[in-house]
């Protein structure tokens, strides 16, 4: 990757630091020795993550009858394993909500990244091997050097979304910025997933979710996301016809990877459409 990547990763951590929340919990994670009390002792220090901790547990996605009122029971019903990716999800994109940029705005980028997410979890529903859960967040989070590069190089941005618009054979956005740039917004990405010490697989979907083929690890779960960018934008503009929109072509050796076919993606779209607004409401903070 280019070297100038680090610095950019570095110039926006003088400006933002990842939460703290999530550094904490992953150390009390780590620790085999650890309680779902202690775990819940440093979720219960953050208002909002325990917020939408007990809305997640009292959602249909567990379909208990009895309400569960405590953090100590929520971290119980949804397991460790979820709950890392839970709290990365839920404080992730928060920390960018106040760098400013004129080329997205929030809103379209969290409804492109829960669509996102919604599509690589069902896709991942159907593939053995792979954990549901932290395909929704690396769906969620695969767009995150857009966020970077939008807000510390916005006219370089402008220029390389111009030419993946006006020239004539309409090249993938990734493709322009490279040209412009020197790297793109998945490289980007996945340096400052790594920087920020996330999970080895979120590096590699976030920086391989346009080239799957070239991942050298996690290349199942890279192709998930891969397809997910491109039914994402399907689920956006309601269609199922990829040729008559815009949406990130899919490379064929993607579906290859993950054993289905392109068949599959009308009730990919239905799926995700319906599950949109209810899993909307339960993330939202």
């Amino acid at each position: 990757m280019p070297e100038n990547l680090s610095e950019l990763v570095s110039s926006v951590e003088e400006i933002v630091s990842f939460p703290e929340v999530y550094l904490r919990v992953n150390q009390v994670l780590d620790d085999p020795e650890s309680t779902a009390a202690q775990v819940s002792e440093v979720v219960s220090q953050d208002p909002g993550l325990t917020a939408q901790l007990l809305r997640m547990a009292n959602s249909p996605l567990y379909g208990l009858s009895k309400e569960v009122n405590t953090v100590v029971r929520a971290v119980n019903i949804i397991g460790t394993k979820r709950l890392r990716y839970l709290v990365l999800a839920t404080t992730s994109l928060k920390v960018f909500e106040g760098i400013p940029n004129d080329l997205i705005t929030m809103d379209d980028f969290w409804l492109h990244s829960l669509y996102c997410g919604l599509a690589a979890k069902t896709l991942a529903d159907n593939i053995k091997g792979l954990q549901p859960d932290a395909l929704f967040v690396a769906g969620q989070l695969h767009d995150i050097g857009q966020l970077l590069m939008y807000s510390q190089l916005p006219d370089l941005a402008r220029e390389a979304v111009l030419r993946s618009i006006e020239e004539p054979d309409e090249p993938d956005l990734y493709l322009t910025e490279r040209e412009v740039i020197g790297f793109d917004h998945a490289q980007l990405g996945a340096q400052l997933a790594q920087d920020w010490h996330w999970p080895a697989m979120l590096v590699a979907t976030i920086g391989w979710h346009h080239e799957p083929e070239k991942a050298e690890e996690f290349q199942k779960e890279t192709a998930v996301v891969h397809i997910a960018n491109s039914l994402a934008v399907l689920a956006e503009l309601d269609t199922t016809d990829a040729e008559e929109t815009d949406a990130p072509r899919i490379h064929p050796s993607a579906w290859e990877m993950i054993g289905m076919s392109d068949e599959i993606i009308p009730q990919v779209l239905e799926s995700i459409r319906g599950q949109f607004e209810e899993t909307r409401a339960m993330l939202a903070g």
